[in-house]
């Protein structure tokens, strides 16, 4: 029975294709560690390297989802760094030294004159609210009458489309993705083309594919402003959005705690050397409205945007209130700028867009 199995999972394998090797993923070799339970659980390793479409994982679960017998299908992904082994044939010896990892070449960014002012909003730490405030200036700029994409370059927590209330695959033509729209925004997201409980346990090629994809396969159309919603820290997708076009700026959140406001210093300082000019700072949750009194109640410190700022020189564009309807907004698809655009906390943000808007004023496209 095991044999059946097996030989039903290589024949439907075998009719997923691999573009880049010119047949399909298993003559190419890129499945391997093939497991199997009699309850009909199937997992294995896809070898998906820089030039591999992104979404050949969801083609091979799929594929295996179809076969008679199998209940469940975990597909793992991993970057080829070492020599492939043949699928289904051995598992790795736990102990065997890792091959070196390739180094992928130094590129020169791209022109994309279509996206407009490309703005990464980015932190030095996750839990600030960049995502939150990330969907809320795309919005807030939309609202304004420009033309906005949003993209997310969060691959690792892509919580974009539950953000912006938009979540199924996009549809392609003439070889071009069509982005999904919300709030008068464009948008894609990793998030649109993987399930939701997939973990992305991807290195920096294949997050450097992505990005360029983004880029380059999306049917944007002409656009004022790209916003992109960035992973936190200082890591591979930072650095892959630089070489890959050009960053009109880059908008550094965070909170007024030291702790954020300390890796945040070193979000400013990594745009910084690679040429990426930072429009400012924003501090997300300066402060939270006493429900009786009204009086501002500083949850997590004060002054600390602002004695960033000053360090660094930088405009403190925006300090945002902590509201609930932020959050419930997020959780809804309803950034707080289209669903209570007369509270402190839009404000703040359409405040923001103003800044961003004067900022790129007379910035060459």
């Amino acid at each position: 029975m095991a044999e059946t199995l097996q030989a039903r999972i290589q024949s439907a394998l075998e009719q997923v294709p691999s573009p880049r090797h010119g047949t399909n993923v298993w003559d190419a070799e890129q499945v391997r560690d093939i497991a199997t339970t009699t309850d009909g659980r199937v997992r294995l390793t896809l070898l998906l390297a820089a030039g591999d479409d992104a979404t050949l994982a969801r083609d091979v679960r799929q594929a295996l989802e179809r076969v008679d017998g199998i209940s469940e299908v975990r597909v793992d992904v991993k970057d080829p760094g070492g020599a492939a082994r043949p699928a289904g044939r051995a598992l790795p010896v736990m102990n065997e030294p890792a091959a070196p990892r390739p180094v992928p070449p130094p590129q020169q960014p791209k022109h994309f004159p279509n996206l407009g002012r490309v703005i990464a909003v980015s932190s030095g730490k996750g839990g600030v609210g960049k995502s939150t405030v990330a969907t809320n200036l795309a919005a807030a700029l939309a609202a304004r009458g420009h033309r906005v994409g949003l993209m997310d370059a969060d691959v690792y927590g892509p919580n974009v489309p539950r953000m912006m209330g938009v979540n199924e695959p996009p549809s392609v033509v003439n070889e071009k993705i069509i982005p999904l729209e919300a709030h008068g925004v464009k948008v894609i997201s990793l998030g649109f083309l993987i399930d939701r409980d997939q973990p992305a346990i991807w290195r920096g090629p294949i997050v450097m594919k992505i990005v360029n994809q983004f880029l380059q396969d999306v049917a944007w159309g002409q656009l004022d402003f790209l916003i992109v919603d960035m992973p936190p820290g200082t890591g591979d997708a930072q650095l892959s959005l630089v070489q890959a076009t050009m960053v009109h700026g880059a908008v550094i959140v965070t909170t007024p705690q030291d702790v954020a406001v300390g890796d945040a210093l070193r979000g400013v300082k990594m745009f910084e050397r690679v040429n990426v000019p930072v429009l400012g700072i924003v501090e997300n949750m300066s402060w939270l409205e006493c429900p009786h009194c009204g009086k501002p109640m500083s949850i997590f410190g004060e002054g600390g945007g602002q004695s960033l700022a000053t360090e660094c020189n930088l405009p403190l564009l925006a300090q945002v209130p902590l509201y609930p309807r932020v959050r419930e907004g997020g959780d809804s698809g309803r950034p707080i700028v289209v669903g209570d655009p007369t509270s402190a906390a839009a404000r703040a943000i359409d405040g923001l867009a103003g800044a961003v808007v004067e900022a790129m004023r007379g910035a060459a496209v």
